[in-house]
């Protein structure tokens, strides 16, 4: 899946299913996702110590498995981005964006020119390594490249029209559990006062024409309420680390019981 029919989705309010990578350092992660009905993958290096080799490998995985890659940068910084971009990833994920002028920096340094300051190399993974004319390059790989901006503080909260406002943002997203905290209600997504931030980032996102989502929170009637107040159905299907540790559990648990009944 590329980027192009992922947002078409989620406009269409159909849901794309995500699995979140913060401990495989195999791509066979990748290839279980696929079997398991995935729709793509946010591979996490805010949140992780994977380096950058290991995120191009399971990036490039997952394009030729058809789920569209992204990843999660742990810091605003160009360098950053142009490396995970040259290794595969498909999409950015740029945390804690409070303005558009943090928004502009993330584009300028997701997207070719015309529309950015992405370095130029001679080819990339996306084109099959074919030496492209540097113009064709940078149109084909700039419709293919998706930014996705998360607001998880007041300020962004504050300033969510003007960031969705800037030229070569695709989507914005709240992430309910830093917003929670910065709000004062650390731990509590769904509090009265952090549904009203997502209303009102939501409605100024769809203002803009722009794909607003809502992460952190977890499925619920808060999350549907927001959705059909405009949040696209982008669904957050677990994370690597705490799927496979819930999976353990209940297998030790179901095998005590087992061995050893009440």
């Amino acid at each position: 899946m590329e980027s192009t029919e992922l947002m078409a989705r989620l406009r269409a309010g159909q849901p794309v299913f995500a699995l979140g990578v913060r401990a495989a350092r195999s791509t066979d992660v990748v290839r279980w996702a696929r079997a398991a009905g995935y729709d793509t993958v946010w591979i996490d290096m805010e949140h992780s110590p994977l380096p950058v080799d290991t995120v191009s490998q399971l990036c490039l995985c997952a394009v030729d498995n058809g789920l569209m890659p992204w990843v999660r940068v742990p810091e605003r910084d160009y360098g950053m981005i142009n490396r995970v971009l040259d290794g595969g990833a498909l999409g950015i994920i740029a945390a804690r964006i409070e303005s558009a002028e943090q928004a502009r920096e993330i584009v300028t340094g997701s997207r070719f020119a015309p529309h950015g300051q992405r370095s130029q190399l001679a080819t990339l993974p996306y084109v099959g390594y074919e030496k492209l004319p540097a113009a064709e390059m940078n149109q084909r790989v700039n419709a293919v490249t998706a930014v996705k901006l998360l607001i998880e503080s007041r300020a962004g909260v504050e300033n969510a029209a003007a960031i969705a406002a800037v030229p070569g943002v695709d989507i914005v997203a709240l992430g309910c559990n830093d917003l929670s905290a910065d709000l004062g209600h650390t731990g509590n997504p769904t509090h009265p006062d952090v549904l009203a931030a997502c209303r009102h980032v939501v409605a100024a996102v769809r203002a803009q024409g722009k794909i607003a989502i809502v992460g952190g929170m977890p499925e619920g009637e808060a999350l549907t309420q927001l959705r059909a107040e405009g949040a696209a159905p982008f669904v957050f299907s677990g994370i690597d680390g705490d799927l496979f540790l819930d999976a353990m559990r209940r297998r030790v648990a179901a095998d005590r019981e087992a061995l050893m009944p009440a």
